[in-house]
């Protein structure tokens, strides 16, 4: 998943003044105890810290 992509998925479900908010401020587990920046400046792969949030959040099935 590209990095665009995502943005739009976290966007699109949180609203796009409260994506980048969330993606800096929520520590999540399911992210290894980090936030979504954090995740992915670490290097994770963009895929996998939407799944994260979509299982942390329990984002419905047609949502992600």
């Amino acid at each position: 998943m590209r990095l665009t992509v995502f943005w739009q998925r976290m966007g699109d479900y949180f609203g796009v003044a409260y994506a980048d908010s969330f993606a800096r401020d929520h520590v999540m587990s399911e992210l290894g105890g980090r936030t979504v920046h954090q995740a992915l400046d670490a290097g994770w792969n963009a895929k996998d810290v939407w799944r994260g949030v979509c299982r942390a959040m329990e984002i419905p099935e047609d949502r992600r």
